[in-house]
């Protein structure tokens, strides 16, 4: 699938173009290409093992690519790591903190690399959090961890917010929390994030830009607008042979349930109706499609790709 027009800002912070990586022979990475602009969120969204977390580590200047180029805040990260670092705040997925330190000491710690720490949002932050800033990081729950690591990422208010499955395994109050937080250090001060998620929920919540990821390639590249546009979800009260046929070209997913059938085809919701109603059906429904059910629909029609005797029914 080609991903839809994005028109960049002149300067992105983020600006990724045909990377690849292969490890041991296996692609991780297949033509990788998104920018990321001044004031945007993007959801990179995808199974576990989609690629995320590797492409993340490029980001971040820790792997180096074998094709392609990546360019963040207009350096090259794995060549001038301390510009980047400087303006980057990063939360890993392992939460991987010194575990010997309060949560005091560490936030002190780190606030002597930055000369533009804001002392006030970090206390605003930790009671916002109420986070137990004399408990050692091994003492910490995992909800208290991911705090605990969000405020370290945003407190010397960074230009750019990497996180790294922020919200895996935490319980829906903490997810709230952090996404409260990232729409509140973009809306406020016009800051850019990127966050990874196999979540898909909370790509609806939070984006401004999506990319999802599948075996290292993208499958979709869009905007919640373009996607509500371009999309939409035909429900069929009285399915026909005909109607069916003349959709599969643009059908992503097709789900069949006593009394209908729903499909997520790649149409307008004008084009649908005309479609059906050119079979002489009139007892249907058309709605726009949200982002996290576009990717469910992809995830399931790349899975019947490299499975052609699975059943078209969602999960």
């Amino acid at each position: 699938m080609s991903p839809p027009s994005v028109h960049p800002a002149r300067n992105p912070l983020i600006s990724v173009s045909g990377l690849s990586r292969t490890f041991r022979g296996v692609i991780a990475l297949d033509n990788i290409s998104l920018q990321l602009n001044s004031g945007q969120i993007l959801g990179l969204a995808g199974e576990n093992g989609a690629g995320k977390t590797t492409l993340i580590r490029h980001l971040l200047g820790l792997l180096r690519p074998e094709r392609g180029s990546v360019r963040i805040l207009d350096h090259d990260p794995a060549e001038s790591p301390e510009h980047v670092f400087a303006r980057t705040g990063y939360l890993s997925e392992d939460r991987d903190l010194p575990d010997w330190m309060t949560i005091s000491q560490l936030l002190n710690y780190r606030a002597a690399f930055h000369s533009n720490w804001d002392y006030a949002l970090q206390r605003e932050l930790c009671d916002a959090f109420e986070l137990p800033l004399q408990s050692r990081i091994r003492h910490l729950s995992r909800g208290q961890l991911a705090r605990t690591g969000l405020v370290l990422a945003v407190s010397f208010r960074p230009d750019l917010l990497i996180l790294d499955e922020p919200s895996s395994g935490l319980d829906p109050l903490v997810r709230s929390d952090i996404l409260a937080t990232i729409l509140r250090t973009t809306a406020a001060e016009g800051r850019s994030v990127l966050f990874s998620t196999h979540l898909l929920e909370e790509i609806d919540q939070v984006c401004d830009s999506i990319v999802m990821l599948h075996h290292g390639r993208v499958v979709l590249h869009s905007t919640p607008t373009e996607i509500q546009h371009n999309y939409t979800r035909l429900t069929l009260l009285a399915a026909s042979a005909a109607a069916l046929a003349a959709l599969t070209p643009a059908t992503i997913s097709r789900t069949t349930e006593p009394g209908c059938t729903t499909l997520i085809c790649a149409l307008t919701c004008d084009q649908v109706q005309s479609e059906v109603r050119s079979c002489g059906l009139t007892d249907f429904q058309t709605q726009p499609v949200a982002p996290s059910e576009l990717c469910l629909a992809l995830l399931q029609q790349t899975r019947n790709a490299h499975n052609p005797h699975a059943g078209q029914t969602l999960p």
